[in-house]
């Protein structure tokens, strides 16, 4: 857009307003813009006061003397006759301040004031051209309600970064005054035009008030169940349980409080969203049942699970077709099932089957995905055999490991155990401890039956990893005191052997599968960063550089975590019913939480802490991996080293010494309150950073930067793909290993692929799960990727900006060594595997839809 300028006689200024009227972004919002109209007629407008950065108000005795010097009100431009582009969605005004240089210095800031009825979306202010200074940004990309919805005044600052001790004293109050708006006063409900960021458990995830079997445990601020906070809403308690929040209906998910700036911008159409995932779980879900009901409620063979992307699953003509015709709009049924009017649920074929069909069995491939699947977080390097448990044996008596020797010797390639183990060969994947002590109450009161599982596996000399035992264990029948019944499969393609192996490797992906969802994937991206998204809004102040570093790696963050709990996490949530967990699912993650250690979360951290990597000077990143083909960790190691080079750069420009850091008040504060708020039930934990140094704010700042992005692309864009066919990824068993004698195992011996179907993958489940998979994998048209911006002018500092170019220059040369090495099959086999799915997981960016790769500023899906 062309810049408006006009004559410079020293006391006008013109400046360019950039917004979006609500009408544009919802189209329900026409009668908005009438009313709206009909305001400016009576002269009802949109003012503008700009606030001097150098000249104080002295004008009034009555305001302190610290306040900048106020400009008088400016009205918008136009607003009846600018006609809105509908599709660009922005229009453009004009507006002129009176501004003599002399009396007012350089403005710093605005105070907009809207005396329409109806909100706007203020995306900028840009002052061409101040008299001695020349143009004056401001990114504002905020919501602005009518005045009278406001205690105190909006305030927007222009685009230079300060620190608390550095801020120009006309503005200090200002920027004070903002911060405490953000805080809140802590009571009440909140509402959709307040802009309160706060802290509460995790207490609205059950719903007492339908009955016992709906309650579930409050998460946070205990001992027993300790969890990451997430944010206020105000909501009322249920009648039943004081200590719960209520929670809406169902079909009120958009109307759950988030401060509105956190909502998803229009571009993502977050009411498309939230109808896409009500129109699952409330209208689906009895549709489903109603067509199994009358149909074999199995599927018989792979070929029936192959038809809902070949051709799709006809549903009956008649009620229930109308019934979710009625219910879902058309546009949305083709958008989630590509209806052609023939087969109703037709799904995308996922990657992983189209190359070939059946690859996802062979054994190289299930060692593969635990590198370069969507969860390769999890595996570590045996150290020691029979691997321990580290559960307590006074409650669980001996849950050591019960592989022997001679179960595996012949298949470490020549070697012996303690051979290959000093050789750094043998890994595991030992989801034991985490799933035994609720593995009684799963399989006893769910409609799961399954097994803890530890998973061997030896490095073999091209790189693969070859699984050579699977230990299944279930709890002592008599009693916790005895400990475990385990059992040990080791590789066979033969026969009914053979089939028992693939239920074997089958189980221990039912594991893998909910450990990823709640640990992996929610508690360890989504969960734990909304504390920092919190305590950035209250404790640092726009103009604060860290700020600055860190907003664009929040966004969106709320909003998704909020229907998360509203549709997803919730007690009946589509969690609970499609995972092996079930209502066990989040107290699980809270007692995994337990063990959550913030430096450890930084890549090179974790795999040191895992084994498969060690510290090496001479090596890439300080670190040598112990497997090499290890895709994420090194495809992460490179974004990893981009990050930190990018935040060591920016934090190095403002802060000179490590005494800056000590001294900033709003950093300390900021600090304080995420570790004893936001994270506070490990506010006594002896790692965390002090943030005394520089350093300590350049790793604390990467591994926050690590999380949100790379760290959630990895575990999040890769789940359509892997286990959109839920067959390579079933997440719940419903019946245990057969064994010889029951008419299971005969069958294994005429049909083991009904008996694979009939354990691991109800058609019931499978469909709500694959519709919510479908949805979490895609990246919506106004995604912005790491290395971007929504606006180049974010800071007025240039050397800041130009270290932020160098990083999207490095991120895009990493993205061209990963098809690089994607392209090298016999050097680099893990990388595409059987399959023939490259490993794209972190390829820096993607377009729109389920394309497997990107990595998002933000946990925003």
């Amino acid at each position: 857009m062309h810049a408006i300028t006009g004559k410079d006689d020293g006391k006008r200024v013109k400046g360019k307003v950039v917004l979006m009227k609500k009408n544009v972004l919802d189209f329900t919002g026409i009668m908005a813009a009438v009313v709206d109209d009909v305001a400016e007629l009576l002269g009802e407008k949109v003012s503008f006061q700009l606030i001097s950065s150098s000249v104080f108000d002295d004008r009034d005795r009555n305001v302190s003397v610290s306040e900048g010097k106020l400009s008088n009100p400016a009205y918008l431009e136009n607003w009846i006759t600018n006609i809105t582009p509908i599709i660009a969605g922005e229009s453009t005004f004009s507006v002129t301040f009176d501004w003599d240089r002399n009396e007012f210095g350089v403005p710093g800031a605005f105070i907009i004031k809207n005396f329409h009825l109806n909100e706007f979306f203020l995306k900028s202010l840009t002052l061409e051209d101040v008299p001695n200074h020349g143009k004056i940004h401001f990114v504002c990309n905020s919501w602005v309600y009518p005045a009278f919805r406001y205690k105190s005044d909006r305030i927007f600052f222009a685009n230079q970064a300060y620190l608390p001790s550095e801020t120009p004293q006309p503005l200090r109050k200002y920027r004070e005054n903002e911060l405490e708006t953000l805080r809140g006063d802590g009571t009440g409900k909140l509402e959709e035009w307040d802009r309160v960021y706060d802290y509460a458990y995790y207490n609205d995830l059950g719903d007492p008030d339908k009955g016992e079997e709906y309650a579930r445990p409050v998460l946070g601020g205990s001992s027993e169940y300790p969890y990451p906070r997430r944010g206020r809403t105000g909501r009322e308690p249920t009648k039943t349980d004081p200590n719960c929040e209520s929670r809406i209906p169902l079909f009120m998910g958009s109307d759950i409080y988030v401060p509105r700036d956190e909502r998803f911008g229009h571009l993502k159409m977050s009411d498309f969203l939230t109808v896409y995932l009500k129109s699952i779980a409330q209208s689906f879900l009895p549709a489903f049942k109603a067509l199994f009901d009358n149909t074999p409620n199995e599927f018989d063979s792979f070929e029936d699970v192959l038809k809902l992307y070949e051709g799709g699953v006809k549903l009956p003509e008649g009620p229930l077709l109308k019934a979710i015709t009625d219910t879902i709009p058309l546009e949305i049924l083709k958008d989630v099932f590509h209806s052609d009017g023939e087969g109703l649920f037709k799904f995308p074929t996922p990657q992983v089957i189209q190359e070939d069909k059946t690859a996802w069995r062979m054994d190289e491939e299930f060692g593969r995905e635990i590198l370069a699947g969507i969860n390769p977080v999890l595996i570590t390097r045996l150290q020691e055999f029979p691997p321990k448990s580290n559960l307590d044996p006074n409650i669980y008596s001996n849950q050591n490991s019960t592989i022997t020797r001679e179960q595996i010797e012949d298949k470490l390639d020549g070697l012996t155990v303690d051979e290959a183990i000093k050789a750094n060969m043998l890994f595991i994947l030992n989801l034991h401890d985490i799933i035994m002590p609720y593995l009684r109450k799963i399989n006893t009161t769910t409609n799961t039956e399954t097994y803890a599982s530890r998973t061997l596996l030896l490095l073999q000399d091209n790189g693969t990893l070859k699984p050579i035992a699977i230990e299944l264990s279930l709890p002592h029948p008599d009693g916790d005191q005895f400990g475990t019944v385990s059992k040990v499969y080791t590789p066979s393609d033969q026969g009914v052997e053979g089939s028992i192996w693939q239920l074997a490797k089958a189980y221990a992906v039912v594991n893998d599968s909910g450990i990823h969802e709640l640990i992996s994937h929610w508690l360890n991206t989504h969960a734990v960063i909304e504390p920092f998204v919190i305590a950035t809004n209250r404790q640092l102040s726009v103009l604060h550089p860290i700020h600055k570093l860190l907003h664009p790696h929040f966004r969106d963050t709320m909003n998704i975590n909020a229907l998360g709990r509203h549709m997803l996490i919730n007690s009946a949530g589509t969690i609970e019913l499609t995972f092996f967990t079930g209502k066990y699912s989040m107290e699980m993650s809270a007692i995994v939480y337990k063990d959550w250690i913030f430096p450890e979360q930084g890549l090179p951290a974790d795999l040191i802490k895992r084994g498969v990597a060690v510290e090496d000077s001479s090596s890439p990143h300080g670190i040598r991996l112990l497997i090499q083909d290890y895709p994420y960790a090194v495809d992460g190691l490179k974004i990893w080293s981009a990050i930190k080079s990018w935040v060591t750069e920016y934090c190095n420009f403002y802060y000179k010494s490590d005494d800056t850091v000590k001294k900033d008040s709003e950093l300390q504060a900021w600090w304080k309150e995420l570790r004893e708020e936001g994270h506070g039930d490990k506010k006594d934990e002896p790692w965390w950073p002090k943030m005394q140094t520089r350093q300590e704010l350049i790793e604390s700042c990467t591994i926050t930067i690590w999380i949100a992005s790379a760290l959630h692309a990895a575990v999040n864009f890769g789940q359509y793909p892997y286990a959109g066919y839920l067959v390579n990824r079933p997440s719940l068993s419903r019946m245990l290993m057969p064994e010889p004698g029951s008419p299971e195992y005969e069958e294994l011996k005429t049909n083991p692929d009904k008996v694979f179907l009939k354990t691991t993958v109800p058609p019931l489940q499978t469909l709500l799960e694959i519709s919510v998979l479908k949805i979490l994998s895609r990246h919506g048209s106004d995604t912005l990727y790491l290395g971007q911006r929504d606006s180049p002018e974010w800071t007025k500092d240039q050397e800041p900006l130009l270290a932020f170019e160098r990083f999207g220059k490095k991120l895009s040369d990493i993205g061209n060594q990963i098809l690089q090495m994607n392209g090298d099959h016999e050097k680099w086999k893990n990388r595409l595997g059987p399959v023939k799915v490259p490993y794209i997981s972190l390829f820096p960016t993607s377009g729109e839809g389920l394309t497997g790769k990107g990595i998002p500023n933000s946990v925003s899906i």
